[in-house]
């Protein structure tokens, strides 16, 4: 069973065969689809990766399905063009969506929404023509991406390579120019990337290169004011939440039991992991700001939430303030000083999810902004009972933990800042401050068992651990006066902690876990149990 075998007998024995086996198998005439979209495209997506298959991908599969839509959607990759060579290419494209369950299962889809894979650089010149014809089609209504924030970045060295750019916004930007070119078209830039304001990035960037070109007089003003008139030029906010780890060793094996022979990895010069299946957790969430100026596909049929800016901007601080990502950060923390290697392992442990709960559930909660399309309480039972603990997903809190000097301030600092927003009082934070005085710990580099650990990379690690070097992790008397150096530290945190009433708590609970080898367990047992 292969994946290249489906287009000639998807309705055939072979089909059946696949749906006995529990493959869903798509309900739509792909070879008809492929046509349609190829003669009126209406969708470009940057970004050949796992995300896109699992997400986006999917979702349109889902509109497909239902018989409702008749538009397929056509991939670019700018960056690791070995992606199109040895994961769509040689399977026409299609791929296999394995959702991992928390209780262990998986279902398998056959996504065959994807029509044409595309390397987006000028050196491929046959697909960089078909991009052109593409961006100058009157009927193109959507670009997206999912190139990871840094994808948005732009050099100087890039700009003044004029209309040679090397880096992908530099090319988008280019196919924006053929687009103006062939009459001002109105188009969509839609951000689908885990970052915050996703498109204000977007336009940020092609605003710095259509600025470059005019000043180098490459390109006409017009074309500037195109690129910055949003009547003209969208780029629409989203909140996007989905995980999909890399290619999984047991749904190879589970794959390989079913008859699946496309069950391998395939790993690129450029250290890309994919393969012809992608496996991803079956929570997912994307809500888009509804700015489109020449039309958009239907994806609400398949599940996206399209809302106002607000709404997005909303959505995105729940899961990043509240949530979610404080909850990674607590466990990231924890998680080394206790030993762990697995997030879904500690979800086992009733210390730290008692942390969770009280952290996420007591303290975040009460300040939540609530979306209105998505329920902060059921999120946060479904994290908590669903995508934590699901044993599928191999991530480890040493990775979590890379960065978190830079993740505070929002993760954190932003609830103290709604609770003083808000006029209520923080002395009845306990959870907050515990998870701050673990990272005072956690800079120390030694485990709760006395043992050495090397803390994840982060850019101000050496700066910040210098800062604790003076403690020992030690029964008995020492001077913790270096700690009103890091717990003063607006920049790290994003409020005056002092100010805040929080400082000299987290202090004394920072001496705490400082207090020899098992410190940290005991210390954090007491506050869970006695709250």
């Amino acid at each position: 069973m292969k994946l290249a075998d489906i287009m000639a007998d998807m309705k055939g024995e072979m089909g059946q065969e696949w749906e006995k086996k529990g493959f869903q198998m798509p309900k739509f005439d792909i070879g008809a689809l492929k046509a349609r979209t190829h003669k009126a495209p209406v969708w470009v997506h940057f970004g050949a990766g796992n995300l896109f298959r699992a997400f986006p991908a999917a979702v349109l599969q889902r509109v497909l399905d239902s018989g409702t839509y008749d538009r397929g959607v056509i991939v670019a990759e700018g960056f690791d063009f070995e992606i199109i060579d040895k994961a769509y290419r040689p399977y026409d494209n299609l791929s296999l969506l394995v959702v991992l369950q928390p209780r262990g299962s998986i279902e398998k889809k056959v996504v065959a929404s994807v029509t044409e894979s595309l390397k987006a650089a000028p050196w491929f010149e046959q697909d960089w023509a078909r991009l052109v014809e593409i961006f100058r089609n009157p009927g193109l209504q959507m670009i997206s991406f999912t190139i990871t924030e840094k994808g948005y970045g732009v050099s100087a060295q890039d700009l003044e390579r004029g209309l040679s750019p090397g880096m992908v916004m530099g090319r988008v930007t280019l196919l924006l120019y053929e687009r103006y070119l062939a009459g001002a078209r109105p188009l969509t830039l839609q951000s689908m990337d885990n970052c915050s304001h996703n498109g204000d990035r977007v336009r940020e960037a092609v605003t710095a290169y259509g600025e470059a070109w005019v000043r180098q007089g490459l390109v006409p003003s017009a074309f500037l004011s195109y690129v910055r008139d949003p009547a003209r030029v969208s780029c629409p906010w989203s909140m996007i939440d989905k995980i999909t780890p890399r290619p999984d060793a047991r749904v190879q094996q589970m794959l390989s039991g079913e008859g699946f022979e496309d069950n391998y990895t395939i790993l690129t010069e450029k250290n890309t992991y994919t393969a012809p299946f992608v496996n991803a957790e079956e929570t997912e969430y994307l809500v888009i700001e509804d700015s489109y100026v020449n039309g958009r596909p239907p994806l609400e049929l398949g599940g996206v939430l399209f809302s106002d800016r607000e709404t997005v901007e909303k959505a995105e601080r729940m899961k990043v303030c509240a949530c979610l990502n404080p909850l990674h950060t607590a466990m990231a923390v924890f998680g080394c000083l206790l030993g762990y290697e697995l997030i879904s392992a500690q979800m086992q442990d009733q210390d730290i999810r008692g942390l969770l709960e009280g952290l996420g559930r007591r303290e975040a909660m009460p300040v939540v902004a609530d979306p209105g399309v998505i329920k902060p309480g059921a999120f946060l039972d479904e994290v908590l009972n669903r995508r934590l603990p699901n044993a599928f997903l191999p991530d480890a809190p040493q990775r979590i933990a890379t960065d978190t000097s830079q993740k505070l301030s929002i993760r954190f600092g932003e609830t103290v800042k709604a609770y003083q927003a808000r006029g209520l009082g923080t002395e009845g934070l306990v959870f907050l401050p515990l998870v701050l005085a673990a990272y005072g710990r956690y800079l120390k580099g030694i485990d709760d068992q006395g043992r050495p650990f090397e803390p994840s990379p982060d850019p101000l690690l050496g700066e910040l651990s210098a800062i604790v070097a003076p403690l020992e992790v030690r029964q008995g008397e020492q001077d913790f006066s270096c700690l009103k150096i890091l717990y003063g530290r607006k920049d790290i945190f994003g409020v005056d902690l002092y100010a805040a009433g929080l400082g000299e708590r987290i202090e004394e609970m920072t001496a705490r876990l400082y207090k020899g080898p098992g410190a940290v367990r005991r210390t954090l047992h007491e506050y869970v149990c006695g709250h």
